[in-house]
């Protein structure tokens, strides 16, 4: 499935919703089924800076594709770094670098969150894209 298609799909799965309490809780689901992150990889240096909460960003390329996993002390935080992931993980570092992820407009994600939140939000897809350029470097 192409970087693309995955943003569509998240993009149908919220048309489904005709309000943002709906919405809301469809992040809630959402970030509950996002598996826990090991408390041995909740170190200070996969902290995303900018979050109201705290949210932990694990990565790892395998196979020339970038796999992240994450955690949130916050479940509708979770939620959102869990539609990231559905979007950007297993694809290879340049892709991630490169995405323009419309879903996030498309949505209208981050004109209902909170101003901490939306600003969380961008924190968490600019350290998605950093561990991707510094993958590259490497």
């Amino acid at each position: 499935m192409t970087l693309q298609e995955k943003q569509q799909e998240i993009i149908d799965e919220f048309a489904i919703y005709d309000d943002w309490m709906d919405k809301y809780e469809y992040i809630i689901e959402l970030g509950k089924s996002v598996p826990t992150l090991a408390p041995e990889l909740k170190t200070q240096d996969r902290l995303i800076e900018g979050c109201q909460s705290n949210v932990w960003l694990a990565t790892e390329i395998k196979d020339g594709k970038m796999l992240f996993s994450a955690d949130s002390d916050a479940i509708i935080t979770k939620g959102i770094i869990g539609l990231l992931i559905q979007v950007l993980n297993n694809e290879s570092p340049e892709a991630v670098l490169k995405s323009d992820l419309f879903f996030i407009s498309q949505i209208g994600l981050a004109e209902h969150l909170s101003p901490t939140r939306a600003n969380g939000l961008l924190s968490m897809v600019k350290r998605m894209k950093t561990e991707a350029l510094q993958s590259l470097a490497q």
